[in-house]
């Protein structure tokens, strides 16, 4: 019987997540785009693997998304358990707060299996980053196919909110 109600559980919020999708859908200001993460290494001592897209246009500023291992661990190449964590990040100066719900999903290019999960984040003059979220990949053996390419394909799609 548990298991029957978590499983009644998951669709209602599988439901509740598809239904907010399709809410944002109506709004007028909607921005998608197919992008590309290219793995990248820090300077330091201890080198860190890091992912940038390259800069794209939406709703008149520029944007790109950064993605990190393992919350940037020291060495990810010791952990079996392997994450990918993502934040966007506005490039262009606001002069008024943008509220921005995002989310990642496999793009036409990329055979990347993700949950797609709804994010929000109000960028600001001071706040132009949002916070390092967990990409929903289905297990740590699919991140580590996405780490193994030389590039990760992704469609974003961007809402943002009326004032």
């Amino acid at each position: 019987m548990s298991s029957l109600e978590t499983l009644d559980r998951q669709a209602k919020e599988e439901k509740k997540l598809y239904d907010s999708i399709f809410e944002f859908l109506s709004f007028e200001k909607i921005a998608f785009q197919d992008l590309q993460w290219k793995a990248y290494r820090t300077e330091d001592f201890i080198q860190r693997l890091f992912y940038e897209t390259s800069r794209f246009s939406a709703f008149n500023q520029q944007w790109v998304v950064k993605a990190r291992v393992n919350d940037n661990d020291k060495d990810p190449s010791q952990v079996c358990e392997r994450r990918l964590s993502y934040q966007l990040v506005l490039k262009s100066k606001p002069t008024t707060p943008i509220s921005v719900h995002y989310l990642i999903l496999k793009g036409p290019f990329g055979d990347m299996k993700v949950a797609p999960s709804l994010y929000r984040f109000d960028f600001t003059e001071t706040s132009l980053e949002s916070p390092y979220t967990l990409l929903p990949l289905k297990d740590s053996a699919e991140c580590n196919k996405l780490l193994a390419a030389k590039a990760i394909n992704f469609r974003l799609i961007m809402f943002q909110l009326p004032k």
